[in-house]
């Protein structure tokens, strides 16, 4: 019998854990933990609450989740319940899919000034993780800038445009959706260093933008390069340029509420502000071989809310070795050490798609099987729950997760799929209810 922790319960963990089931059947037992009570990682706390489709991917994990071979461990800190190096004596292979929760730091003056975020908190407080639901940005000024030129970007943007009707269907959280109610943002500037051919924005998130009831995209054409030059683009990045020459051709905004600017070529310089964030300082750019260089000319964008959404890194977990410059675990094609592993954004950064785990989850596992051959007689699941009684750890099972999930659709407002908890204790709660 070969044994299996898995310290995270998003894609990376889920489809890893399903490479396990089909590598080993029912030679195998998994154990899948979670610092928080619920499962699914940024299926339900990063993806956007109105792209409810991508979210319906849970229901493959949720095939996972209950077999009898694997098992949800929620509510269990790892390098704080239980070390690394405890898990290790336990199980055969310990695999990180920690994913990358935390926000990249822009190293800019001004970027701890109240009320600039980065997407993973700003992300987090929309769609009610515990860690961010106390965020409470002010929406109280005009405009909003948002600096980064991905989907991220884009769905911050759309988030702060929607009427409250074209939320109807999401799980945007009640606090959130309260705040966005009464925002007074009117004008929201998405801030690129490079230009168009350079975005990684796709056409659907592009698309949505052009839908909005309130809102009207804008793009400088003077920042189009020549259209001939699009047939050298992939046909994807082809398509979203596309977007942009249409929002660019648009007529102007004046019979919209609120008006989304795509600046190119401009690099934020510092975050100005005495007690808040007031203002932008950019630098206008230029293309030298594909990467921005400042042309010297500055300028400033008054913005009461800034949110960077530049990218994201791996939390460190003590003992683990960590590459700080990549911002995820040192490992050589996923090995971190003998019977440590890491798969995921854990393993190579936060890139590609929801989908791309699944084959480096199957990868990861056959890589495993090399190295634990039949397995070595490990305590495993046993032997972990004894050390957990012994610690007074209580941790959540995916029976819990199911009534937990059960409460919040039936606490849904009107339209919308489910109310998420917000709270730790609320969750906690729900599981302790015979």
């Amino acid at each position: 019998m070969r044994h299996i922790a898995i310290v995270g319960s998003g894609p990376a963990g889920y489809y890893t854990a399903e490479a396990a089931l089909k590598q080993w059947s029912e030679d195998v037992r998994v154990d899948i933990f979670d610092t928080l009570p619920v499962p699914f990682g940024l299926i339900r706390t990063g993806v956007a609450p109105d792209h409810q489709s991508i979210k319906g991917v849970s229901r493959r994990y949720e095939t996972t989740a209950l077999s009898e071979n694997v098992r949800f461990v929620g509510n269990v800190t790892i390098g704080k319940d239980i070390a690394i190096a405890e898990l290790q004596d336990l199980y055969d292979a310990v695999v990180l899919a920690t994913g990358a929760p935390n926000d990249k730091k822009m190293g800019l003056p001004g970027e701890e000034l109240p009320n600039v975020f980065g997407s993973a908190s700003f992300v987090g407080w929309y769609n009610g993780h515990p860690h961010f639901a106390k965020l409470d940005p002010a929406l109280s000024h005009d405009t909003a800038v948002i600096i980064g030129n991905g989907n991220v970007a884009l769905d911050v943007a759309r988030i702060l445009a929607k009427s409250q009707e074209e939320f109807e269907g999401s799980d945007i959280v009640a606090h959130a959706l309260s705040a966005l109610d009464a925002s007074q943002i009117r004008r929201i500037v998405i801030l690129g260093r490079r230009g168009p051919h350079q975005i990684a924005m796709t056409p659907k998130e592009l698309g949505e933008l052009g839908k909005l009831a309130r809102a009207c995209p804008h793009v400088d054409a003077g920042d189009l390069p020549d259209e001939a030059e699009d047939a050298a683009l992939d046909p994807g990045q082809r398509k979203s340029v596309g977007h942009l020459r249409t929002f660019a051709a648009a007529e102007p905004c004046a019979d919209h509420d609120i008006a989304i600017e795509f600046d190119f070529f401009a690099s934020p310089k510092a975050i100005l502000g005495t007690e808040r964030a007031e203002e932008v300082e950019v630098e206008r750019t230029r293309l030298e071989d594909g990467k921005a260089v400042g042309t010297g000319e500055t300028y400033r964008i008054p913005a009461g809310l800034v949110v960077a959404c530049i990218g994201y890194q791996t939390s460190k977990i003590p003992d683990v070795p960590y590459d700080d410059k990549a911002g995820h675990f040192a490992n050589q094609e996923g090995r971190i050490a003998p019977g440590l592993y890491c798969v995921g954004w854990a393993r190579r950064g936060p890139t590609g798609t929801i989908g791309t785990n699944r084959p480096d989850g199957f990868a990861i596992v056959e890589k495993v099987a090399e190295d634990i051959g039949e397995g070595s007689g490990k305590a495993g699941r046993p032997g972990f729950d004894a050390l957990a009684d012994s610690r007074g750890v209580d941790y959540v099972k995916f029976t819990d997760w199911q009534k937990i999930n059960e409460a919040e659709i039936a606490n849904a407002r009107e339209g919308s799929p489910r109310e998420k908890f917000v709270a730790v204790e609320h969750m906690i709660d729900v599981v302790s209810k015979d």
